[in-house]
């Protein structure tokens, strides 16, 4: 994969007003936990997000923790925060059913 621009600051800042949940964790981290009713429902979200991830070739750092699932993104081929980030996190969002 190519290697992609890192965000500047004011794009993150813009990209995080409009992404619900999403939070800066250190310099090169986007983190986002999501609750679901029922263990089998977190592990079916985090199914979706696999397949997610392999159409994107974009893969989030997964964490299960009963029924909730904590998703960090980052380009490790740029060391930073990218356009892939951002497109993976509205389609993890997208993936949530509440």
């Amino acid at each position: 994969m190519a290697k992609q621009p890192l965000l500047t600051e004011q794009e993150l800042q813009e990209a995080l007003s409009s992404a619900e949940g999403w939070r800066l964790e250190g310099e090169k981290w986007l983190v986002k936990s999501y609750l679901h009713p029922t263990f089998p429902e977190a592990v079916d979200f985090v199914n979706r997000v696999a397949e997610a991830a392999e159409e994107e070739e974009h893969h989030p750092f997964i964490a299960i923790e009963y029924r909730r699932v904590q998703l960090k993104l980052t380009t490790w081929h740029s060391g930073g925060l990218t356009q892939l980030d951002l497109i993976m996190a509205r389609r993890c969002d997208t993936l949530f059913i509440k």
